[in-house]
């Protein structure tokens, strides 16, 4: 039989601060929420390993990166090497969708894949269970503003309800395979991370 192939990715979950990226990251990897965490500080990291098919083993090697770190010279670091990317805000907050193309911005300028494009970009609108402001209400000019700003694609998600964080990494999760094909991948260093390491129980409120 032939030998599995295997592939580790790297990606970002930026946004603002509270718009639920340690929530979605403990729900994806552990299925677990909690409406109590504290602010997340610097970098978190969690490992997710998914059996894609049959001949095909990914690991997901999640990187949280705190809302307040945002176009911190650190970014630059934390960034390094990552081939995707999930920019979060919070659909009842109108000010964290403000924030989004500060943050895809931040991400194209530091970090390309090796064939010099920028990394695939999914956007998600969390705690979609709540009552929404803004943009969100109107698929149609979601869409449009996704196109614009070079988002492979946008998901309204709930960390607290289960909805549609497992399809949004599977999507992301493609588009980085497909890229894979155009390029030769690049070994990140795992002896210089602890990826056992739980999440920190950090982020302070309600993060759904």
């Amino acid at each position: 039989m032939a030998d599995k192939k295997e592939y580790l990715f790297k990606v970002l979950v930026v946004g603002d601060l509270g718009v639920g990226k340690t929530s979605i990251i403990k729900r994806y990897v552990h299925q677990i929420f909690s409406q109590h965490y504290r602010a997340t500080i610097g970098v978190d990291f969690a490992l997710k390993v998914i059996h894609w098919n049959d001949d095909t083993l990914i690991r997901l090697q999640l990187w949280d990166i705190a809302g307040q770190e945002r176009f911190g010279n650190m970014t630059r670091v934390y960034y390094r090497e990552a081939v995707g990317a999930f920019v979060v805000f919070d659909v009842t907050r109108a000010s964290t969708f403000e924030a989004v193309n500060k943050w895809k911005n931040d991400l194209d300028s530091k970090v390309t894949l090796p064939n010099g494009q920028n990394i695939p970009a999914v956007l998600l609108g969390n705690k979609c269970d709540q009552m929404k402001e803004g943009l969100t209400k109107n698929k149609s000019q979601m869409d449009q503003y996704c196109k614009e700003k070079g988002f492979v694609a946008w998901y309204e998600t709930s960390a607290k309800a289960n909805i549609n964080v497992e399809e949004a990494a599977k999507f992301l999760v493609g588009q980085m395979l497909a890229n894979d094909k155009t390029y030769p991948s690049r070994d990140l260093d795992l002896n210089s991370l602890d990826l056992n390491m739980p999440l920190e129980e950090t982020k302070t409120g309600c993060c759904g």
